[in-house]
């Protein structure tokens, strides 16, 4: 029988994949040689693939690919690299730094805030990596770990000072960061010009060819689901007593990339698989890892998430494993409740006395034009600030341990710098992933087109009186999840320029897929149906009701309950 040409396709793929992996002498590759390569500013052969282990992705200006094409040029290649910061928590005098390398080093001149809870520079140029990497390494960062098949940076409830349990919070995410980081000393070698030593390389935890894909954590503290723990692959909800963390539910399998049309994908919200006492985190964290690791899927990339691995094997089948290899069972799930997953804007006191001021960063994106100086208040702020900078996983920043005194002054400069302006609820809750012009994978605008979604969204929210209300409206460039648009009440996905699939049904805490309504849709008919259906919610809902809630209790769409066969029904 003939093999199916896009199987064997995808199959060549991932075995490519695994190839470079088992290679690469612990991520080394030829590296180093590539770097002395002045002909080119990109990465040949494996190392293309293996930059991304140490924090970055080859890209180029895709608005600039035809012009350069037609000029006998290659593209315009750059990295983007992506910081490790687990917990989002950095401290002000640092991002002086971070500022400045991005104002001289980078075609862009920007910092983004990622949905990861960190930072990232596009643009820079192949001759200003080792800078990049020692400039973070002179602040005590890196960018090890932030890509490719390892976990990814970890994600923890947004701010530490408002109790004891949140600092503590912080404090275990730190620690299964450092757990789950690659061993690998070429990261030191490569970048930082360290010497290399005798002692071989081993990966006790990732193993040689390293997690058959990215794989993401989290730690979290009900009420707030501020982190979307249910796009992750392992979480650590925590449990309480007394001010104290005794322990942690853990959920397991989620994420939310799929292919287009292709109906052995589907995207999955994280799973309870039990509890866990607080002593045993950091094994079972390992024990999770490790079975991903030799039960993920490495011959289909598509279908190597711990979600697959987990439905392959059977939710039962995967907790067995994990607790033999962690020697310890889990136990029933604790009582936890979730009531959202917003950041909360503007002054918070903390347990310390101090203040914390979270501020909206449209898109991320930190920058300064002619209408707003987000760029220079933020570094005009952190040249003075002696407390935190603290980056939130819906890609906004908390100014943290603010004295009485400086309160003033610091509201003072984010309101004349356009740091603190009147948005509506709508636009806070708003996502869009990169896309172009720097992503490759990108199939439509997200980014650039979030803004102008947004403002005729209010339009037409104003205009049927929900104006005040808010829905969780996302946009994502591709089917790969990035903006995280299948957890929202309403989620673009694109397929082509200016043509998306529409998904709504999600809900405030984010916990439900939301179901395609329109497929390979313009961006105008989008908005020509997202009018009817809200003025639709305006005019029938019960009261208080969501969006998300609205359009499954009208059966405007079927509620997604089991992802894997209501997904693509």
């Amino acid at each position: 029988m003939k093999k199916d040409f896009k199987k064997s396709n995808l199959e060549k793929i991932s075995t490519e994949a695994e190839r470079i992996k088992k290679d690469s002498n612990y991520l080394r590759g030829t590296i180093v040689e590539d770097l002395k390569n002045k002909i080119t500013n990109g990465f040949s052969g494996d190392n293309f693939s293996l930059i991304r282990f140490h924090g970055m992705y080859q890209q180029d200006d895709r608005d600039l690919r035809s012009e350069r094409n037609l000029q006998k040029l290659e593209p315009r290649h750059a990295m983007m690299l992506r910081c490790r910061l687990p917990g989002g928590i950095i401290k002000a005098k640092k991002w002086i730094k971070i500022d400045s390398f991005a104002s001289k080093n980078t075609l862009y001149g920007t910092i983004r805030l990622t949905n990861r809870q960190t930072f990232q520079f596009h643009g820079i140029l192949k001759g200003d990596l080792k800078d990049a990497h020692k400039m973070l390494f002179e602040i005590g960062l890196d960018s090890l770990g932030t890509a490719n098949d390892v976990n990814r940076n970890v994600l923890c409830t947004s701010n530490p000072m408002e109790s004891l349990i949140h600092k503590e919070s912080y404090q275990w995410a730190k620690k299964i960061s450092e757990l789950l980081l690659p061993k690998t000393k070429a990261y030191a070698e490569i970048w930082l010009d360290q010497k290399k030593v005798t002692t071989p390389d081993h990966e006790p935890i990732l193993g040689k060819s390293y997690l058959p894909r990215k794989f993401k954590t989290t730690v979290v503290v009900p009420p707030y689901n501020d982190v979307d723990l249910y796009a992750n692959d392992m979480n650590f909800i925590a449990i309480t007593n007394n001010q104290k963390i005794v322990g942690f539910n853990i959920l397991v399998g989620g994420g939310l990339s799929i292919e287009h049309r292709n109906k052995s994908t589907w995207p999955f919200p994280a799973t309870e698989i039990g509890y866990v006492s607080a002593d045993k985190t950091l094994v079972f964290a390992e024990a999770i890892v490790t079975t991903q690791r030799d039960w993920g899927n490495r011959i289909d990339r598509k279908n190597a998430k711990t979600r697959y691995t987990i439905n392959n094997m059977g939710l039962d089948g995967f907790k067995l494993e994990v607790e033999r290899r962690a020697k310890a069972k889990f136990k029933s799930v604790r009582s936890y409740h979730f009531i959202s997953r917003g950041d909360r804007f503007g002054w918070m006191k903390g347990i310390d006395n101090y203040w914390n001021l979270t501020l909206f960063i449209p898109n991320g994106r930190i920058y300064d034009d002619e209408k707003t100086l987000l760029k220079s208040g933020l570094s005009k702020i952190a040249s003075f600030h002696t407390g935190n900078f603290r980056l939130t996983s819906n890609q906004n920043i908390v100014i943290s341990e603010i004295s009485e005194q400086k309160k003033d002054f610091i509201e003072n400069i984010a309101i004349s710098h356009g740091l603190i302006r009147k948005i509506s609820k709508l636009r806070e809750n708003s996502m869009a992933c990169v896309s172009f012009p720097t992503c490759p994978l990108a199939m439509a605008e997200a980014e650039r087109v979030l803004s102008f979604f947004i403002f005729q969204l209010e339009i037409i929210m104003s205009k049927y009186n929900v104006e005040k209300e808010s829905i969780v409206f996302r946009i994502s460039g591709c089917s790969n999840g990035c903006g995280r648009s299948l957890l929202a009440e309403i989620g673009l996905i694109g397929k082509s320029m200016n043509r998306y699939n529409l998904y709504i049904g999600g809900n405030k805490i984010g916990n439900r897929i939301p179901k395609i309504y329109k497929e390979n849709v313009t961006t105008q008919e989008i908005l020509v149906h997202l009018e009817d259906l809200i003025k639709t919610w305006a005019n029938e809902r019960k009261k208080e009701e969501d969006f998300g809630d609205f359009v499954l209790r009208k059966k405007i769409v079927n509620e997604v309950i089991n992802p894997i066969h209501d997904f693509w029904s």
